[in-house]
């Protein structure tokens, strides 16, 4: 079961240059990039060719109703991120989060939503990982390699955007790990289902990795 306390307390490699490829891509390259990454006969609830543990697996489970419909909570050591529903349920989804120092908790709001978007490192992740990062500065372009994976949710404090974004993976086995450099991780067909469903303006609670408030 959700409940406030719980929340609160337990909370390659692409060769081709981007010149060869659009840094924008149109909405028919969405369509054809989301069948590429969605399983056959796909079931949200059931389907599973990633080999995630069952509790990854998208559960609506009771919430507390003190909870705002519409807010998404990141239970940084569960690893699952849960969409509060307006009847009292929420679904939850299993999630990677950063690696050890990347990760921030917070309380943020989603004030973008993006389809199959370009990506481009932080100055920091430069620095820190030139050898991975350094190529990718001008941007990565969109599509079902890209870091980004098939949509993502921006998260800002007040007008200022963090660079965290709670996103799809082309690593979907990292899902339950610590993994990426700041990021909440999903797999693509998860996050598909959740954009959907998640308006801007929302509020999206990231909760510390040893538990206790924000």
């Amino acid at each position: 079961m959700v409940t406030r306390r719980f929340m609160l307390a337990a909370l390659s490699t692409l060769a081709a240059p981007a010149l060869v490829r659009p840094a924008l891509a149109a909405p028919g390259d969405w369509d054809t990039w989301d069948a590429q990454v969605t399983p056959s006969n796909f079931d949200l609830d059931t389907s599973n060719p990633w080999g995630l543990h069952p509790r990854f697996l998208p559960t609506r489970v009771q919430a507390n109703p003190d909870l705002t419909p519409g807010d998404v909570h990141v239970d940084a050591v569960a690893r699952y991120l849960y969409h509060i529903q307006g009847d009292g349920t929420a679904m939850r989804y299993g999630v990677a989060i950063g690696r050890d120092g990347l990760y921030e908790p917070g309380v943020y709001t989603i004030r973008r939503k993006a389809k199959w978007p370009q990506w481009t490192p932080t100055p920091a992740m430069i620095e820190r990982e030139p050898e991975k990062y350094a190529r990718w500065e001008d941007g990565m372009p969109p599509g079902p390699d890209n870091a980004l994976g098939s949509r993502a949710l921006y998260l800002f404090v007040g007008n200022r955007d963090t660079y965290l974004r709670i996103h799809g993976t082309p690593a979907p086995r990292s899902i339950g790990t610590r993994a990426s450099s700041g990021c909440v991780r999903m797999v693509m067909p998860h996050i598909n289902a959740l954009y959907e469903e998640v308006d801007t303006g929302v509020t999206a609670y990231l909760y510390p990795t040893e538990g206790g408030t924000l």
